[in-house]
């Protein structure tokens, strides 16, 4: 799926990768979309709701060895 930015959050502990993609939202515009690859395991559950707070579209969530990708569509 393409992507407007990218957040490269491997290695990163909640809350890290949700406050990177919020900083990293901020820089787009409406429409736009945000990759975020992170190896943490909560990280799919902080971003369903991450996006439910924010307004922000979870458009998919992609998991491969322990690691997901989350493709996030400003609001």
């Amino acid at each position: 799926m393409a992507s407007d930015r990218e957040v490269d959050a491997r290695g990163l502990n909640c809350p890290l990768p949700i406050l990177r993609a919020k900083k990293a939202l901020t820089d787009l515009g409406s429409g736009q979309v945000l990759k975020v690859i992170s190896t943490d395991p909560g990280s799919k559950r902080d971003f369903e709701a991450f996006s439910r707070q924010t307004g922000h579209t979870l458009l998919r969530v992609e998991e491969q060895d322990r690691q997901w990708t989350f493709f996030l569509q400003r609001r």
